[in-house]
């Protein structure tokens, strides 16, 4: 799960790159080159799959690219070709691009399971001037879910919805707040429901990855990405002061004149970054919803809805009540390190012993955890998904860790949201600019989905609503995107 930035600065007539070294799973992206349009790279990945049985699904990492401007030193988002025919992938892989071009999806191309060893890669970009340039080569690990039919609301959790079933003729004609239940406005067939197919990142945004995007902001953007202003010392942390609940982002090299960014590094204690304890694959904590819906924006993502996070937990299965995202009622709260975290801040970090329905959530307030455990931290490779905690497409920590933003039925501020995914820019002041996406300022239409480090356990079932409207940063707030 470790991560780093290794820069690899090659010299031509045009371009000028860096090369990215970015991991979630172990995900690895490395050895990039540039020739003429094309950008060639090898990416790696562990516990990949492309399953025809049960959930019949398939992992995939999500990739884009930014580049540079070496004069005006602003960084914006590459198009990449919208024909398949334009990139190549060697085996075991294939690359799928989108139809607006803000990526690529890169996944297994036959049935199987294991390790992705690096594979090279070509990404044909289109729209580039004469540069000079800079490019990064940004990865996020996904999950597909596949288009269907599945069942929100348990009749169970705390203001959960009523038990329905979500099929293609209710995402074609929407449905009325007496059918849905649970303080829901009226849902139009334009509200994202999760019957379409979609991907869901695998995990929640990591620390390294907030450390990549605040790394590609401009000043003025990273001050409104951050709790403490980017001209502060070296090791003042990002996203808090004093207590910083396991959040090891910290100024590497302050900003400079109000204009020049500041560079982050996780555990940049006193300006010097540590290749041994520094967290970087720990969930990012403190996000705001502006936080979390501008790296949404940038990584051209967009929010999850709440029928969305019960379908990526529940999957094709019957309700069960009170359930939990690895599909029962079972769960062993994790409230004292000391009992089972080995190899804290590591790349390793992991907690034993592996227990069905272990998670990172506490009994009322007891909590011996203050920060959020690394993302993945209960799989082991040959773990099922009780033991593992995986949601029933293979995203993790659905349950526990950190409480999760998704777009709310609860009013109709929510229900507006059409799913407009994000197209890899970002205001001036480093908010999103989706314009149909809830506002970042007031946050009304999102809502907290999944529980986190030190809510009650009920707080992380599957079906639990919490419709209070937070805009705010605060430690058991992060997130995670869909496409």
């Amino acid at each position: 799960m470790k991560t780093k930035n290794y820069f690899l600065k090659i010299a031509s007539a045009l371009f000028l790159l860096f090369a990215i070294n970015t991991n979630a799973n172990n995900l690895e992206i490395t050895g990039t080159s540039v020739s003429g349009n094309d950008i060639t790279f090898n990416i790696s990945w562990d516990n990949s799959w492309n399953a025809n049985v049960a959930p019949a699904n398939w992992d995939a990492v999500w990739v884009f690219v930014k580049f540079q401007d070496c004069n005006t030193r602003l960084w914006a988002h590459t198009s990449l070709s919208t024909a398949a025919g334009d990139h190549s992938a060697a085996s075991p892989l294939q690359v799928d691009p989108v139809a607006d071009g803000r990526g690529v999806f890169i996944r297994r191309s036959a049935l199987g399971g294991g390790n992705i060893s690096a594979t090279s890669i070509t990404l044909k970009m289109t729209g580039l001037g004469a540069g000079p340039y800079n490019f990064k080569v940004f990865g996020i690990e996904m999950v597909n879910v596949p288009q269907g039919n599945f069942e929100i609301g348990d009749g169970t959790s705390t203001s959960s919805y009523n038990s329905i079933s979500i099929t293609a003729a209710t995402q074609a004609s929407g449905l009325t707040s007496a059918v849905i239940g649970g303080s829901s406005a009226a849902v139009p067939a334009t509200f994202p429901m999760g019957y379409n197919a979609f991907y869901c990142m695998k995990y929640e945004i990591s620390q390294q990855q907030y450390v990549e995007f605040l790394n590609a902001l401009t000043y003025d953007q990273q001050k409104s990405r951050t709790f403490n202003d980017p001209i502060s010392a070296a090791g003042t942390y990002a996203m808090f002061t004093g207590f910083n609940y396991r959040n090891g982002i910290r100024i590497l090299t302050p900003g400079n004149n109000a204009a020049i960014p500041a560079v982050y590094a996780c555990d940049a204690t006193a300006g010097v970054e540590n290749n041994s304890d520094d967290g970087q694959a720990i969930a990012n904590s403190g996000m705001s919803y502006a936080d979390l819906s501008a790296y949404l924006d940038w990584a051209a993502l967009r929010p999850m809805t709440e029928m969305e996070f019960e379908k990526i937990c529940r999957g094709t299965l019957p309700r069960v009540g009170g359930e939990y995202a690895w599909g029962t009622t079972d769960i062993v709260p994790v409230y004292n390190v000391s009992a089972g975290l080995i190899n804290d801040f590591q790349a390793n970090e992991t907690y034993t012993p592996a227990t069905n329905g272990a998670c990172a959530v506490a009994i009322g307030s007891i909590s011996g955890i203050y920060g959020p455990l690394k993302v993945g931290v209960f799989a082991t490779g040959t773990s099922g998904r009780a033991s593992s905690g995986a949601a029933y497409y293979g995203a993790m920590e659905m349950s526990g860790n950190l409480q999760e933003r998704c777009v709310t039925t609860a009013n109709a501020t929510g229900t507006a949201f059409n799913g407009t995914l994000g197209d890899g820019t970002l205001t001036p002041l480093g908010d999103s600019n989706q314009a149909t996406w809830p506002s970042p300022v007031t946050a009304i239409g999102i809502s907290f989905k999944g529980g986190d480090y030190i809510s009650p356990a009920t707080q992380a079932r599957i079906s639990h609503r919490n419709t209070t409207v937070d805009a705010a940063r605060y430690p058991i707030y992060g997130g995670r995107g869909v496409r």
